[in-house]
């Protein structure tokens, strides 16, 4: 059985260790719901009361012009476009996952005339399957994940796959299916919620289309933080703005009666930026700063690895989540039949993970400040709840 000492060890050679500082985390807890909402990063609450006093409060709607307020979806949306390997100029914050998905969905339409169907897959998000039923009525196709490649044909317009599953952590290969995708005809939307920030990402290098996802997971943005979309430039000639708004206006304060859309990702724009929301996100991101996503993969399947390996050892308990490092996300889901009341147990004793109905216990493993001894103290925990439940 591993003892504690060898995660004691693990943190002491781990080189991202100090990461941990960067964030503002509760004595007592341990906190594997960063699948879900991520930690408060340092440096945040400072950041979002100075916009507050200084920008919104002192310099008022000068603040458009003299602080960049006008510039922040496209400023922040290349930083995250750094996360995903994409160069700069493709990517937007703004709005929310749901309203992007709406959004892209349209494009994707848009991008391939003719063609009737889209393919996703059973099990994907409720609001991806909602979007997308919606959006396609009657021709949407919704198979099994290993059913995916057989489904594309001529006919179909968009593949829309959330890259890492939300109850399982299992993880598509993005480009394989991108280029299956592509030899069919069709365009893909990818959904990286669960991926961003914790999943070295190559949207450029593997070909893709249209991408979306949230920021106040693996990116630690805050509650309801501004969401992004990824177009590649590619498609940027031809990208209709399914919502169009002023602020997607090529020349907004012209306030012209017709629309003329602004050039590129700035289309997707559509109405005035949160910007507090913003100004927060902004500020989290510093986390990120010189952390190598190789090095943030490599302790991910680490932790996870571990936590693996130790629920087999003193819980025995099933797990949807594919052992094979290459098919993971930086999520573990565990089954048992009293999934809630196994949480909430676990909760009480300070280790914070979640619940998808009506078996899953989730647990997300945050690498920038997560430890090795996190796990262990969990895996400890959860064998007595299990014990204490059965």
């Amino acid at each position: 059985m591993t003892p504690r000492a060898d995660a004691e060890a693990l943190d002491s050679a781990d080189p991202l260790a100090g990461l941990r500082r960067r964030f503002c985390l509760p004595d007592g807890v341990i906190y594997l719901d960063g699948n879900s909402l991520g930690a408060l990063p340092d440096g945040v609450e400072a950041r979002v009361a100075a916009a507050i006093r200084t920008e919104w409060g002192s310099d008022l709607i000068a603040a458009w012009d003299d602080d960049g307020w006008w510039d922040l979806p496209v400023a922040v949306g290349d930083r995250i476009g750094a996360l995903l390997g994409a160069a700069p100029g493709q990517v937007v914050a703004c709005d929310s996952t749901s309203v992007n998905l709406y959004k892209l969905l349209r494009v994707a339409e848009a991008l391939r005339p003719g063609r009737a169907r889209f393919v996703t897959q059973h099990g994907n998000f409720p609001t991806d399957a909602y979007l997308a039923q919606h959006v396609a009525g009657k021709c949407l196709d919704v198979v099994a994940a290993d059913d995916l490649p057989g489904a594309l044909d001529t006919d179909v317009a968009a593949l829309v796959l959330t890259h890492v599953d939300y109850r399982t952590g299992a993880m598509h290969d993005l480009a394989a299916l991108t280029a299956a995708a592509h030899h069919a005809g069709a365009v893909v939307l990818w959904d990286l919620s669960h991926s961003v920030g914790a999943v070295p990402l190559a949207l450029d290098a593997a070909g893709a289309d249209l991408a979306v996802g949230c920021s106040y997971k693996y990116l630690n943005g805050g509650p309801g933080a501004p969401a992004w979309c990824y177009v590649a430039r590619r498609h940027h000639d031809t990208l209709a703005a399914p919502l169009p708004g002023w602020v997607g206006h090529a020349d907004p304060f012209a306030m012209e009666p017709a629309y003329r859309p602004a050039p590129g990702v700035r289309r997707l724009l559509t109405g005035t930026p949160g910007i507090l929301a913003l100004r927060a996100l902004d500020t989290a991101l510093d986390a990120f700063a010189g952390v190598s996503l190789t090095d943030l993969r490599a302790k991910s399947l680490a932790l996870t690895d571990l936590f693996l390996r130790l629920v087999d050892e003193r819980v025995g308990l099933a797990s949807p989540t594919p052992h094979r490092a290459a098919d993971r996300g930086s999520q573990v889901s565990l089954c048992h039949p009293r999934a809630p009341e196994v949480m909430a147990a676990l909760v009480r004793r300070g280790v914070i993970g979640d619940v998808r109905p009506p078996d899953v216990l989730r647990f997300g493993f945050a690498p920038l400040y997560v430890r090795y001894v996190d796990v262990w103290d969990a895996v400890d925990a959860l064998a007595g709840v299990v014990r204490d439940v059965d």
